[in-house]
């Protein structure tokens, strides 16, 4: 993981893949994948403008059975292989669900090396408690985007990832 930078209201990182971008837009936006890496939850999508995004609660996180969505969001950009943007609201606690929603958008592209490369781009102004999940300064909380990004990376280069 490179590039993790935070200007005030603004979480960016950068990671470099050994993978297509095409596979990277299919870990973003496939609910078989995002199962397992980061926090090993699914998601539904609508990958278009004004479409739907939730994500859900994995069964570690919540128990066998239990259909919790944890995050809401609509698709803001979405460009196959190369850019996904959605508002993104943590609903599972009070305190971040009144923040309102912030704005993360995933820019996928290469590098002179052939390189996939993937900046992660989370707006947090105005959401000190959205901010301190996704830093990972929340004790117990499992370290935030540096957590889920190092895992999606494994998952893209060795087939499998923290979660599964």
């Amino acid at each position: 993981m490179t590039g993790t930078v935070q200007h005030p209201g603004e979480l960016v990182h950068r990671i470099y893949l050994k993978a297509r971008p095409e596979e990277v837009w299919a870990a973003l936006t496939r609910s078989d994948l995002t199962k397992r890496y980061g926090y090993g939850g699914r998601i539904d999508i609508d990958p278009r403008p004004g479409g739907a995004y939730r994500g859900y609660a994995s069964e570690a996180m919540v128990g066998s059975g239990v259909d919790m969505v944890i995050i809401e969001g609509e698709i803001i950009e979405a460009e196959p292989d190369r850019r996904l943007a959605l508002t993104w609201r943590m609903t599972a606690d009070p305190a971040m669900a009144a923040e309102g929603p912030t704005r993360l958008t995933y820019d996928i592209g290469q590098d002179e090396r052939g390189l996939t490369t993937l900046t992660v781009t989370h707006d947090l102004t105005g959401a000190p408690h959205t901010a301190a999940l996704v830093t990972g300064a929340t004790p117990g909380t499992g370290g935030g985007w540096s957590f889920v990004l190092s895992d999606l990376k494994s998952l893209l280069e060795t087939g499998t990832g923290i979660t599964g």
